[in-house]
């Protein structure tokens, strides 16, 4: 058999590699919340409590792993972090299934958060692969394995879950387990040694290695407006099964089937609009119109009276997704080849940190809005501004959208500091040598 390292560096590697990656969690998705209830008593109070912290802790844990897992790729090579990333979720899966108490809930996804790098490495894989000029193209493939993966995974795992609660955690420990076995057998090296560089600890933890992008001036502006980006999205995603429940009255299979829709609807465009239309328009441009499609499709989803009236906005809502492969290959042709992992690991980075209070936010917003008493009770420990937000709140609106509002106004933001980044650049850089 030919040697690993000395086989041709494939996009295709990457995308099943991504595939298996996103069913292996999106299995999680249906189970996850019932297994910390039952070991909550069966209390949704309680559970929900606990299900948060558990999702922050995943994220807090990526924020700080992603450089690190970054910047290691860019010393010792893309395959070798993507086989501990995958090694690391199938150890997480395997914690899971076996769970006797929350608390290993959380070591294993302390341990899922921190290894979870195949997301950066991924993206730097590509930009070590592919032409300048092909970038978008690649990055909409990707885009398209996560659809794919988003639509087997959650329905999949409430099958699974229908019989054994814990069966779609040793179902997604398989997936990674298949996932590593492709890494080691299939997957070539794509980082020539002539691009590695030494590994420090001041570009690998996450303050240092946003600040190691000040000598790359568009990627760290963009940094900004991405992170407020994830802001947007996180908040809308955490809150979509409560506003749908609460505003149109969709049990658990209409959600399901809503995401199915989400997922078929972006892999769609992604795969097959992105190639066509980002080189048209341009990298910048694309990024620009997609958070525009993004900012509307928002107050649509805030202002629609029927739950039918969601499908439609969701079609030209799916239009948005071109801006994520945009942004990335404009960001990878403005990084050196010895650079694309660290960089990939702050964005990574960003989107965890974004994970933190953009559920928070959501959350806290949406049960404002809905409520029939609409005095917010922030958590303990930003209680003291309970009184302050709440005569503020008074002087704003009572609608039952407003925390999709409130994500349309953040990505308003978003796309104003992106706005303003690429009219800088394009009057003081250049793209890096040799991208």
């Amino acid at each position: 058999m030919e040697p690993v390292s000395q086989r041709q560096p494939a996009v295709g590697f990457i995308f099943v590699t991504l595939v298996l990656a996103v069913v292996g969690f999106g299995l999680l998705i249906p189970v996850l919340p019932a297994l910390v209830k039952e070991f909550q008593g069966g209390s949704v109070s309680d559970g929900s409590h606990a299900y948060g912290w558990i999702i922050s802790t995943y994220a807090l844990m990526q924020f700080v792993g992603a450089p690190i897992m970054g910047s290691l790729s860019d010393r010792f090579g893309r395959r070798r972090i993507i086989l501990v990333a995958t090694a690391g979720s199938a150890i997480d899966y395997v914690i899971m299934a076996n769970a006797p108490d929350l608390a290993w809930l959380f070591v294993a996804r302390i341990i899922a958060g921190f290894t979870a790098g195949v997301l950066s490495t991924a993206n730097a894989y590509i930009a070590d692969v592919t032409p300048p000029e092909k970038r978008a193209q690649s990055f909409g493939l990707l885009g398209a394995a996560f659809g794919i993966g988003f639509v087997i995974g959650p329905v999949l795992g409430g099958v699974l879950g229908h019989y054994d609660l814990r069966l779609p955690f040793w179902f997604a420990a398989g997936c990674s387990s298949l996932n590593w076995l492709w890494g080691f057998f299939v997957l070539p090296e794509s980082l020539k040694p002539e691009n590695r560089r030494a590994f420090a600890w001041k570009r690998a933890n996450p303050v240092g290695a946003l600040l190691a992008l000040g000598h790359l001036p568009a990627v760290l502006a963009l940094a900004g407006s991405y992170f407020i980006l994830m802001l947007a999205q996180t908040s809308i995603q955490s809150t979509w099964a409560l506003y749908t429940d609460a505003r149109y009255h969709w049990g658990p299979m209409q959600v399901g089937l809503s995401l199915m829709a989400v997922g078929v609807l972006s892999g769609l465009v992604q795969a097959t609009l992105v190639k066509k239309i980002v080189p048209r328009i341009g990298d910048a441009r694309a990024v620009l119109i997609g958070f525009f499609i993004s900012i509307v499709t928002q107050i649509c989803y805030g202002l629609a009276t029927q739950g039918w009236m969601i499908y439609a906005i969701l079609v030209v809502g799916a239009f948005a997704g071109i801006s994520g492969p945009a942004l990335q290959s404009y960001i990878t042709k403005h990084v050196p080849a010895n650079e694309q992992g660290a960089v990939q690991g702050v964005y990574t980075g960003l989107a965890s940190l974004a994970g933190i209070p953009g559920p928070l936010f959501g959350t806290i917003v949406l049960g404002w809005a809905t409520d029939a008493d609409p005095a917010v009770h922030l958590p303990w420990i930003l209680g003291a501004l309970d009184g302050p937000v709440n005569r503020l709140l008074r002087l704003v609106p009572h609608h039952p959208g407003m925390s999709f509002f409130l994500g349309s106004a953040l990505t308003a933001l978003a796309l104003y500091l992106a706005v303003r980044t690429f009219r800088k650049d394009a009057a003081i850089t250049t793209p890096a040598p040799g991208q």
